[in-house]
């Protein structure tokens, strides 16, 4: 299986144009016809396009350059020469494109019919029958191809969902993905046992469904990078909503807490996000316990025990109601 990649960095060259060619027509009945000297292909380009079978960015990991070709020269009888071959680089849905030292977006690929074109090749030199006029009628020079375009850029994923699954390590964010969609995550009992967004598909009746995603797991000081960093939170960016799934047997109040601030500290779009506020582990915890987190605040919370699907069913009729009723769809 393919490491998860969802970031990488590339230098880009496009095609050289092909320089025009200096030719004259030479034939038996015509020993000294005029010029005659085709025009130089164009260079190839190199376009991102999305292909929607791809998760990672691992198969750009190691290529660090990729180079279009060039254009052929021309050639005599005023026959072109042939444009190079562009390249298409596959990346997944989600891709954006940065510019390392800006910082700006140049691109945002969500879609199958996404394409960016991030290098243009050279343009073709014209062949010296260009340069005829009445007062020079055979010239001897040509006009040079195009120069080939150079860029470094910077390739980030963002993973595409309906609803992020949050939580600290070990909240139970995979076994839950588990029980409300096919996904089958690794699941264990230690810290960041997922190393990578886990993608499931939540089907409910006949009509309603949506992808979750389960974002490995933050802790304090995730924003600035400690744990695992921001290398995940940026996949929570792309979600419609947010599932804030809470340990019972831990200290559900102040998990939260650190989610906030860490989701804050990072963008605080993501607090504008609809939400729902789970508690796990239902199972394992006694009624006492589990009605204390029902009646603190926030209102509106659920439990859920994912080992004996205790509370899953309400958690997906929550789902499909906070996603049916989401401000941004009205």
């Amino acid at each position: 299986m393919a490491r998860f990649i969802d970031e990488v960095e590339l230098t880009l060259v496009s095609g050289r144009g092909g320089d025009g060619a200096v030719s004259f027509r030479r034939e038996k009945y015509a020993p000294k016809g005029g010029p005659d000297g085709g025009d130089g292909g164009r260079g190839g380009d190199v376009v991102f396009a999305v292909k929607k079978e791809l998760r990672t960015l691992h198969d750009l990991k190691t290529r660090n350059v990729v180079k279009a070709r060039n254009g052929k020269p021309g050639e005599k009888r005023k026959r072109k020469g042939a444009d190079g071959e562009g390249v298409v680089v596959s990346v997944p849905p989600g891709t954006v494109i940065i510019d390392p030292v800006s910082g700006a977006l140049l691109a945002d690929l969500v879609t199958a019919d996404d394409v960016y074109t991030a290098v243009r090749g050279g343009r073709g030199g014209f062949g010296n029958t260009h340069f005829k006029t009445s007062t020079n009628q055979a010239p001897r020079y040509s006009q040079k191809g195009g120069p080939p375009e150079n860029l470094r850029l910077r390739l980030q994923l963002k993973v595409i969902a309906d609803i992020g699954i949050v939580g600290l390590p070990n909240a139970g964010k995979s076994t839950l993905l588990s029980v409300l969609t096919s996904a089958k995550p690794k699941i264990a009992g230690y810290p960041f046992t997922t190393l990578s967004p886990n993608l499931g598909v939540m089907r409910f009746g006949n009509e309603s469904e949506y992808v979750i995603a389960d974002i490995p797991g933050l802790i304090e000081g995730a924003s600035t990078g400690q744990g695992l960093g921001i290398q995940f939170l940026r996949h929570v960016e792309r979600t419609k909503a947010i599932v804030y799934l809470l340990d019972l047997l831990g200290d559900p109040e102040q998990d939260y807490k650190t989610l906030l601030r860490e989701m804050e500290n990072y963008s605080g779009k993501l607090l504008e996000k609809p939400r729902l506020i789970v508690g796990s582990k239902r199972d394992a915890v006694g009624d006492e316990d589990e009605e204390a987190f029902l009646k603190g605040p926030p209102p509106g919370k659920l439990t859920v025990s994912a080992v004996t699907g205790r509370g899953v069913g309400a958690l997906k009729r929550e789902i499909v109601h906070l996603m049916e009723n989401r401000e941004d769809d009205k």
